[in-house]
């Protein structure tokens, strides 16, 4: 008696399933993580529209660059700390009655140079504090 053999079949897999739930997946973290945005603190930032000054008060310009030095009036800060700021804040505002510090920081600066600037200010009696940016384009 002879038997046969079967032919061997190999297993074939079928991939269009797998696709199909890939797709669903991709779908699904597509749509949830747009929505991720929404997430955050919802804030309205006021506007203004005043008038142009007709006079420029006395300025004192404070330029602190993205890794942390500071310039008073074009001339560079020796070091980062408070201390030399402020004694820079207090020599710059000799002779000016009432000045306007404003504050120039890159986009990239640290906050807590940005602080320093105003804890600076404070120690050297300069009440008046703003801060320069650019005007947005929209």
């Amino acid at each position: 008696m002879k038997f046969r053999r079967r032919s061997q079949e190999e297993p074939e897999i079928n991939l269009i399933p797998f696709i199909d739930v890939l797709l669903v997946v991709l779908i699904f973290l597509m749509l949830s993580t747009t929505y991720s945005k929404f997430t955050e603190l919802q804030v309205t930032l006021p506007t203004a529209s005043a008038d142009a000054l007709q006079e420029r008060p006395a300025e004192i310009i404070v330029a602190i660059s993205a890794d942390g030095r500071y310039s008073v009036d074009r001339s560079a800060v020796d070091g980062r700390s408070v201390e030399l700021l402020t004694a820079a804040l207090q020599r710059a505002a000799q002779g000016k009655q009432d000045p306007l510090l404003v504050v120039s920081a890159d986009a990239a600066t640290a906050h807590q140079s940005v602080v320093n600037v105003m804890d600076a200010a404070r120690r050297a009696g300069l009440p008046k504090l703003v801060f320069a940016a650019n005007k947005s384009s929209e």
